[in-house]
């Protein structure tokens, strides 16, 4: 099969990566090493590096001893005075991009850093890769016939200082692309960058449905409604029939298992093929680099040195680290990053477990706290448990337990079921489901952005549980008094599941 000069050459060029993959493959440590060195040295140029003395930090073990584990709170000093104009306190050179991130306990959202170095040796360099890999998996490629559909969110100057701009990684992304990349991108950066989310679909939709399109960038959740949009307008039964040589869904930021079935009606042809992505506000950690295999590459030459925390011993910040050469196959660790874009030895809050050492393929496993994100909402334990509180306050009740769940929906939107065991219910049950909802909004922006306009999420489904139903499941599963605690948010349904035909039996 016979392709354009055009797709050809862009095809080569990137495909001119591959030695350098190759390179940390088959010498990963190595890779990694050298990686440690370089940002070591960058670092003992900026305040924070100066502040714990890398310039005098010899080896791996020390750097493991004397440099502090952090979360998200304890950077926010630094992070703080480059929001106001600062320069240099994590990074030495200047930082004027920051990724808004979904919050952490004690922050609605997060700002995470984004230098020049970063941009182009992890974030875009990650994306030049995934394509790379794509074409080496599948020779028969055509995705530069046609053009890539983004789908990001926008930015807008930053409050705390004009000189500083913050939005979603994506955007940030979308902005800094090289000039080919741009030009076989759709829609155009007018329209990518929108704030207003319906506008935005509208003005894709109409754009995107008289152009060949042949890949998919974004996140699953927002990628299915415009999808479901697009096929609304025309009138077809399969997508396919828009854009015949659809190639590519490459995704990322959630679980792609319950989407999987509603992307494969809407593009059953066989010459379509998702690729997973790990590709976090705070760096681009991991592709897909096979067709079928599980797992995904641990990108080790990207400006990111890994160390892993067992998630048998992780005490937080407190916790003692292991590195490459001594995971495990199987175990599941917390992810530790130092990155050039000024995160040191930070916890990210992830979980992954190796399935291949050779080379290093990771899945995601999960977060290191109590968690649902199945809609891309990261909703975190803390934001449940202040919610909760303000919700009762407002409608007057009092809660014993509860749990909290993903509801997956066939018209493709979802929910969060709550099964909840109040010692004095609400006046108002109606009014308790709103005030938990606006309250759940109010503390973390993802889960706000996903409940704009019911589109993703839909107001919460909550069960009220009899007197004494949560003690009594406990009890049947052993797991009474002690440490022993009832999951108050999970990211699957094993749990509510059983939960709930428990409680059809209560009835």
């Amino acid at each position: 099969m016979s392709f354009s000069p055009l797709n050809d050459l862009l095809v080569w060029r990137l495909k001119s990566r591959l030695p350098l993959i190759h390179s940390f493959m088959e010498s990963p440590v190595e890779i990694q090493r050298a990686v440690w060195n370089d940002l070591l040295r960058e670092g003992s140029l900026s305040s924070y590096g100066k502040l714990h003395r890398f310039d005098r930090i010899s080896s791996l073990e020390a750097w493991q001893n004397e440099v502090p584990l952090r979360e998200y709170a304890d950077l926010w000093p630094w992070i703080e005075k480059g929001l106001n104009g600062a320069q240099r306190e994590l990074w030495p050179s200047d930082i004027g991009w920051y990724a808004k991130s979904s919050g952490t306990t004690g922050a609605k959202s997060k700002f995470i850093p984004v230098s020049n170095e970063s941009l182009e040796m992890n974030h875009l360099a990650g994306g030049r890769d995934l394509v790379a890999l794509y074409a080496h998996a599948n020779p028969a490629i055509a995705l530069f016939e046609g053009l890539s559909l983004r789908l990001g969110g926008s930015t807008k100057v930053c409050e705390m200082n004009a000189n500083s701009t913050y939005g979603d990684l994506s955007a940030i992304v979308i902005q800094n692309l090289p000039f080919w990349a741009e030009w076989r991108s759709t829609p155009s950066t007018e329209i990518a960058l929108l704030d207003e989310w319906e506008e935005k679909l509208e003005r894709i939709t109409e754009q995107v449905i008289h152009q060949n399109v042949t890949s998919l960038f974004g996140v699953p959740s927002w990628m299915l409604i415009l999808m479901r949009k697009i096929k609304e307008k025309t009138g077809v039964e399969h997508l396919h029939e828009v854009w015949p040589n659809m190639a590519l869904f490459a995704h990322g930021a959630v679980n792609f298992s319950p989407y999987k079935s509603a992307f494969s009606a809407l593009f059953p042809h066989t010459n379509y093929h998702t690729w997973e992505t790990y590709n976090a506000s705070e760096g681009f950690f991991a592709v897909q680099d096979q067709m079928n295999d599980p797992g995904m590459l641990l990108l080790l030459r990207h400006g990111i040195h890994y160390e892993f925390i067992p998630m048998s011993q992780y005490k937080g910040v407190d916790s003692q680290t292991v590195l490459l050469p001594d995971v495990e196959c199987g175990e599941t660790y917390a992810l530790v990053i130092s990155t050039c874009g000024g995160l040191w030895r930070y916890l990210v809050g992830d979980t992954v477990r190796f399935v291949s050492l050779y080379p290093f393929r990771v899945i995601v496993a999960g977060r290191t706290r109590l968690f649902i994100n199945a809609f891309g909402e990261e909703l975190i334990l803390d934001n449940a448990e202040t919610a909760m509180a303000r919700a009762c306050s407002d409608a007057y009740g009092e809660v014993i337990d509860y749990t909290a769940a993903p509801l997956y929906m066939s018209e493709g939107s979802g929910a969060h079921e709550w099964i909840i065991e109040f010692h004095k219910a609400p006046a108002s049950m109606e009014a308790f489901v709103v005030a938990l909802d606006r309250h759940l909004q109010a503390v973390n922006s993802d889960y706000e952005a996903k409940r704009t306009g019911n589109k993703i999420l839909r107001l919460p489904v909550i069960h009220s549980a009899p007197t004494g139903f949560f003690y009594d499941w406990m009890k049947d599963r052993g797991k009474l008094g002690g440490q022993n605690k009832v999951p108050r948010l999970s990211n699957d349904r094993i749990y509510m599941d059983d939960l709930l035909q428990r409680m059809n039996r209560y009835l």
